[in-house]
């Protein structure tokens, strides 16, 4: 009988990502694209999928495990369409079947710490935390084996952190990339029902995951916004006009993405990272958008987008947003982004400052275009007005530039033939 290694995919950039559920025990029948175990990481959480249809004899993985590319998870017996086949053992058929039990006994307590264990401080055992609850606790000077878990199976959430953190006496520091320190003072602890009727609803998972990185992000980035305006009147023409000719969907966020990338290549300043003293100048361009989900914004990212066309932008903007709402999203899916871009713009509102995707350097906020009665030098005219929020990183660029950045886009934007120039 055929044996098959389920390992983990490939993971972009993450190493030693936790194992946060088992979704399988030996014995279980699986097909193929099954999940089998749940990995959590920064941005998301991600299923590894069945590679292969039979019965699970071996699940080599446990909550609070790390696991990196290529690790097995779940071997499973009589599959097909799988990859990475297991030797066979030496054939005792007889002594496999009578001691099975007995085999895999030893590993259990390890493998599945029960519910009570894992809930209560553990000092010298495992801690079940992901990255992101470490990095928490690490900022703010907190020893996670002194704090107990309320996530599921025991695990030590944000939440709990925080908890932890507002019964300190003292105040704690959260450390920068350069070593400063900010200075602050204990969350406050209020009976919020002690003025009236209040009702307690959990952070839905993405909120949870996304929650730490963006106060990271606000805390230690010093965030300018520019304010700008663009004339898309002979955009939203030729998108119109684009529409009607083909079947693909094209919508302003394409357009968008095609215009900053132009940008991006005349001001190269906000296509890179600081790191230290040095910016790290990329010549790339992958650019993200906010996806809107039901539990939260996600960001899928357009790879390679200077090699791409606006139908075939907009296809691929079609496809990551579905998979987002869906819950589907990779995490290389989500990975390598450059520059960010935040459309508001089916909801409304006019102007608001994103908050910058560390470790990018710039983000671009668009809000719902209005039409607006402009002077052309002789009359008003009724012009389709695009705003724009732009938030860069004044370490790595200044207000000069920001504005230049600007004004750069809302030319292309107002005349997209400025590209070919």
């Amino acid at each position: 009988m055929a044996r098959t290694q389920i390992t983990v995919p490939d993971l972009g950039d993450f190493e030693d990502v936790p194992v946060i559920d088992v979704l399988v025990k030996p014995g279980d029948q699986v097909a193929l694209e099954d999940p089998l175990v749940t990995l959590e990481s920064d941005k998301a959480t991600m299923d590894i999928p069945a590679t292969a249809a039979g019965t699970v004899t071996e699940v080599t993985v446990a909550v609070g495990d790390t696991v990196s590319m290529g690790s097995t998870v779940v071997v499973v017996d009589g599959g097909a369409n799988g990859a990475n086949p297991a030797p066979e053992a030496p054939a005792e058929p007889e002594k496999a079947a009578e001691e099975p039990v007995e085999e895999s006994a030893p590993s259990e307590p390890e493998a599945a710490p029960t519910e009570a264990a894992q809930s209560a401080p553990t000092p010298d055992g495992p801690i079940y935390a992901s990255p992101s609850v470490r990095r928490v606790a690490r900022e703010r000077g907190i020893d996670l084996s002194n704090v107990s878990g309320t996530g599921r199976k025991g695990r030590i959430t944000v939440a709990d952190v925080e908890g932890f953190d507002s019964a300190a006496p003292t105040t704690k520091k959260t450390g920068g990339t350069g070593g400063e320190l900010l200075e602050l003072t204990p969350w406050p602890t209020v009976d919020h029902a002690r003025y009236g009727e209040v009702e307690v609803v959990p952070l839905s998972r993405i909120k949870r995951i996304s929650g730490p990185g963006l106060s990271r992000n606000w805390a230690r980035i010093p965030h300018v916004t520019q304010f700008d305006e663009a004339d898309i009147t002979d955009l939203e023409a030729f998108r119109k006009q684009l529409n009607s000719e083909q079947d693909i969907k094209v919508t302003m966020l394409a357009m968008l993405i095609v215009a900053s990338v132009a940008t991006l290549k005349a001001f190269p300043d906000f296509n890179s990272s600081l790191e230290g003293d040095e910016l790290v100048l990329k010549r790339y361009y992958n650019v993200g958008f906010a996806a809107d989900t039901e539990d939260g914004l996600l960001v899928p990212v357009i790879k390679d987008a200077d090699t791409k066309g606006i139908i075939e932008i907009a296809a691929e903007i079609g496809e990551l947003a579905g998979k987002a709402r869906e819950g589907k999203l990779s995490i290389g899916e989500m990975q390598g982004g450059t520059f960010t871009i935040s459309s508001l713009g089916g909801l409304g509102g006019t102007y608001f400052t994103p908050i910058i995707n560390a470790p990018e350097v710039a983000i671009l906020g668009v809000s719902r275009h209005a039409m607006k009665p402009v002077w052309d030098g002789e009359q008003f005219a009724p012009r389709l007005i695009l705003p724009l929020s732009l938030s860069y990183d004044h370490r790595a660029v200044d207000g000069a530039a920001g504005a230049r950045f600007t004004t750069y886009l809302k030319g292309i934007l107002s005349d997209l033939r400025r590209i070919l120039l």
